[in-house]
């Protein structure tokens, strides 16, 4: 590579190297939130052979290998499964946030009567589960386990949306994906108010305070990124040790990052027209200037951008590639035995997430039309709705994320097995009823729109 960093005489945009004809395609592969879907199953087969495999000990075992640090008296370890479940999967919930502020701000979750539908669905395919659940356990051992078959998996759901393609119309794509949102709030709260055992107020104190002082370093202005991180890390550490889970730390990092750029387009402009005459004229390659202004419109471009956009985007791929891969490697390897599919804790599961999904969505949705608080998605038949219910029983990632802190042993097992089977069932028949009932072209493609 030349000492300019220049390949090409094509002015008009950022100069290119051989080895970007072979990263871009990766680059977009890996920005399809379908794709990590894909990926889900491959490494979730791959755990499920190693656990049933001769190497089932060693494979189990390597993710009870305890990680941490000691400074001083002070001393945390934890098995590297702990740190995968509370520290990583907080960037995963951290993308959540981001996802849920976004559709607050600028989505289909913003106008209520817009939102009316696919929140009446996401309550009612979170109530009917937990409570065909707890009508199977109410009493018995696995009591606890009433939040497994809530969640639904966005990266699954939206697999299946891929797969099929041009059948989906528009409006049946954005309701599924705010329903799942509104889902994931659902969950949020499960998680923090269901599975809380036990408080350590002097911790949950120091980090609500440390989430004022995020919030008092935004308020003045602070964007350096660092602070902000190393923060972060502290409010983290507080929450894991409060006895509240860790990740909703994660979410709340999420709900609190700036939807608005710093740098309005407006201005960007401005600048960029400044820097570009300013370029154009004699000597400026010798300005004492010249530094300070690339670098006003290297931090204009970058400030362009609002944190909600740049984070989501940047991190994505991450998250969907690496880390809830990693989670489910951890988590989805278990020694399936005839009897797991027998026990009571996997049926519930498994008929909350097959039954309980498609029954207490349709009917929570009927409901919200027939009492005038919502209206069907336009070119939308309750046909579609009831496949779309099942699509929206694919739980897995949260699902066995909940599953880990509401239960233990031979019961995790159990409801995991529960958790593998009801998904892949939900998505086999949701796919299976959407292409019956949707034409083989959505209407919305026939005209034009996207």
């Amino acid at each position: 590579m030349s000492e300019t960093g220049e390949r090409s005489t094509d002015l008009s945009g950022l100069p290119r190297d051989p080895i970007d004809d072979l990263v871009d395609p990766l680059k977009r592969f890996m920005h399809i939130e379908a794709s990590s879907g894909i990926v889900l199953v491959g490494v979730t087969l791959t755990a499920l052979v190693l656990a049933n495999s001769p190497f089932s000990e060693r494979f189990l075992a390597f993710w009870k290998t305890p990680v941490g640090f000691r400074i001083g008296s002070f001393q945390m370890f934890h098995s590297l499964q702990h740190w995968i479940n509370d520290g990583l999967m907080a960037v995963f919930f951290f993308v959540i946030g981001l996802e849920v502020k976004r559709e607050l701000v600028m989505g289909e979750l913003q106008d209520l009567r817009k939102a009316a539908f696919p929140i009446a669905a996401a309550i009612g395919g979170m109530i009917v589960p937990a409570c065909i659940y707890l009508f199977l356990l109410r009493g018995a051992p696995g009591e606890r386990g009433w939040g497994i078959p809530m969640a639904t998996d966005i990266a699954f759901v939206v697999g299946c949306l891929t797969i099929l393609g041009s059948r989906i119309p528009r409006s049946l794509r954005i309701m599924l994906l705010s329903l799942a949102i509104a889902d994931d709030i659902g969950a949020i709260v499960v998680i923090a108010v269901g599975y809380t055992e036990s408080l350590n107020l002097t911790a949950l104190i120091l980090g609500i305070v440390g989430i004022g002082l995020i919030i008092g370093m935004m308020e003045v202005g602070i964007r350096n990124l660092a602070v902000y991180l190393f923060t972060m890390v502290l409010v983290w550490f507080a929450f894991h040790e409060s006895g509240v889970h860790a990740t909703i730390a994660g979410v709340i990092f999420g709900l609190l990052t700036p939807a608005q750029a710093w740098i309005s387009e407006g201005r960007l402009g401005a600048i960029a027209n400044n820097t570009c005459n300013f370029l154009l004229g004699e000597g400026w390659s010798g300005s004492l200037n010249r530094y300070d202004r690339l670098r006003e419109i290297e931090v204009a471009a970058r400030k362009s951008i609002s944190p909600l956009e740049r984070f989501e985007t940047e991190l994505h791929p991450w998250v969907g590639f690496l880390i809830m891969p990693l989670f489910a490697f951890a988590n989805a390897g278990v020694k399936m035995q005839l009897s797991d599919f027998t026990n009571p804790v996997a049926t519930a599961v498994f008929l909350g997430l097959l039954l309980g999904k498609p029954a207490g969505i349709t009917i929570f949705s009927w409901l919200a039309v027939r009492l005038g608080l919502a209206r069907l998605p336009e070119r939308v038949s309750w046909g579609a709705i009831v496949g779309s219910g099942f699509l929206a029983g694919i739980g897995f990632t949260m699902a066995i994320f909940i599953a880990g802190l509401a239960l233990e042993g031979n019961m995790l097992d159990a409801a995991k097995v529960g958790i593998i089977v009801g998904s892949f069932l939900s998505a086999t028949l949701g796919l299976a009823v959407l292409i019956l009932l949707l034409p083989k072209s959505s209407p919305d493609l026939k005209s034009g729109h996207s």
